[in-house]
């Protein structure tokens, strides 16, 4: 109920903390997803800088806080530079990966619609499996139509098998880099060539490493084509608040060329207090966001990404190596990045991941096949011998038992 009369200051923060002792021991990396941790240096600028900017709403960026618009502005030239954009490129920062993706569908809908001078027309989007939901989310939204196309068995875009499902009324393709599940990046410059050739918009969804994928290039690891150095790759997302390792929210979507982004735009002239632009969904933004963003790439810059991603890369590689340890344990798929699934197919994997969660960890799962999830950031480092030796024992403990059965199923949310 809303209380009559206010709380003190201590009273709010001790009920807060009360409230926080319930709540998953992310920090001892015991929970495989939501949280992504760069070193505490770069936690506390990006606090900071969050805090300095607490206030600020970045839709006013243009009137009334251009120091917001500045930055947002060097965010999107930095995110640039890093994907190989031309000199017409062009971006905004959003307020997460959905964000990012609905404003790419929305822009190449409304492209195709003015291409085939058709304002009604109803295309359909033709995805791997692996993509992310939130082109479902998009085309609920936009009355578009979703064909997922099953993966390769190394769990990557069957390139010739999405070919085959375009018709008239395809306007966009997509590939990931990564896909959230394997952590595999898509054969995008495949991908690029058939878009150019089929001349249908490519989307490249980024938003789980592309603030990671060209710094583990930078070591020397192998990373597949995935930007704007693809002529076929039209529009791209890539979250800040992932391994960006920047304060949520914040994303940021580009496109290659301003008559693309245009139609990404929402310009209402409908209302009694004027002309109503924005190029994001949402209208309030948190300044805090923006401000943050920007500190976190200045700070770190090309050489401070690159040595986060030689440390998240050598934990990963300890993490496989001791979970490819276990008896009969498969890593699916060789992913790029630090998004692993891995598991036995004799055994059921939620009964593993029951057995993990009455140890107190979180268990990331995967549906198909019945695996279990990491998306390994810094703080995972600390738990790795704890969280291998554990899922060893569940493993031996669910063989004990005949192989297993619960009803525990995966989900993200």
């Amino acid at each position: 109920m809303f209380e009559a009369a206010g709380r003190s200051r201590e009273d709010v923060f001790a009920q807060l903390e009360a409230m926080r002792r319930g709540d998953a021991d992310w920090r001892g990396g015991r929970v495989p997803l939501y949280v992504f941790s760069g070193p505490p240096d770069v936690r506390e600028i990006g606090q900071a800088a969050f805090n300095a900017f607490f206030t600020e709403n970045a839709l006013g960026a243009k009137r009334a806080f251009p120091s917001l618009a500045r930055m947002e502005r060097e965010v999107v030239e930095m995110g640039l530079d890093l994907f190989h954009g031309t000199p017409e490129s062009v971006g905004n920062m959003t307020s997460g990966g959905t964000e990012s993706i609905l404003l790419c569908v929305k822009a190449c809908r409304d492209f195709s619609r003015r291409q085939r001078n058709d304002p009604t027309h109803r295309g359909n989007i033709v995805i791997p499996h692996t993509c992310h939901p939130a082109f479902d989310k998009a085309a609920l939204l936009m009355d578009l139509e979703i064909r997922r196309i099953p993966v390769r068995a190394d769990y990557r875009a069957d390139v010739p098998a999405m070919a085959a499902a375009i018709d008239a009324h395809t306007i966009m393709l997509v590939g990931s880099a990564p896909c959230f599940p394997f952590g595999v990046v898509d054969p995008m410059a495949e991908l690029a060539e058939l878009a150019l050739a089929r001349n249908i918009w490519l989307h490249t969804d980024a938003c789980v490493g592309g603030w990671m994928l060209p710094f583990v290039a930078a070591l020397g690891r192998p990373v597949p084509a995935f930007d704007f150095a693809l002529p076929g790759v039209r529009s791209l997302s890539a979250d800040l608040h992932k391994f960006g390792f920047c304060p949520k929210p914040a994303s940021v979507v580009f496109f290659r060329d301003p008559v693309a982004a245009g139609h990404a735009v929402f310009d209402l002239d409908v209302w009694p207090s004027g002309r109503f632009v924005t190029a994001t969904f949402v209208g309030t933004r948190p300044g805090g966001a923006v401000a943050a963003a920007w500190a976190v790439l200045r700070y770190l810059g090309r050489e401070g990404y690159t040595r986060i991603a030689a440390e998240v890369m050598a934990m990963r590689d300890a993490y496989l190596e001791g979970l490819s340890a276990i008896p009969g344990m498969t890593i699916r798929g060789t992913p790029e990045l630090a998004n692993i699934a891995f598991g036995r197919d004799d055994i059921d994997m939620a009964a593993v991941a029951a057995l993990l969660a009455a140890r107190g960890w979180v268990p990331g799962m995967v549906r198909e096949p019945p695996s279990l999830h990491l998306m390994l950031s810094l703080h995972h480092a600390a738990a790795r011998e704890a969280y291998v030796a554990d899922v060893a024992a569940c493993v031996a403990a669910t063989l004990a038992s005949g192989g297993g059965h619960t009803r525990l199923e995966a989900g993200y949310a």
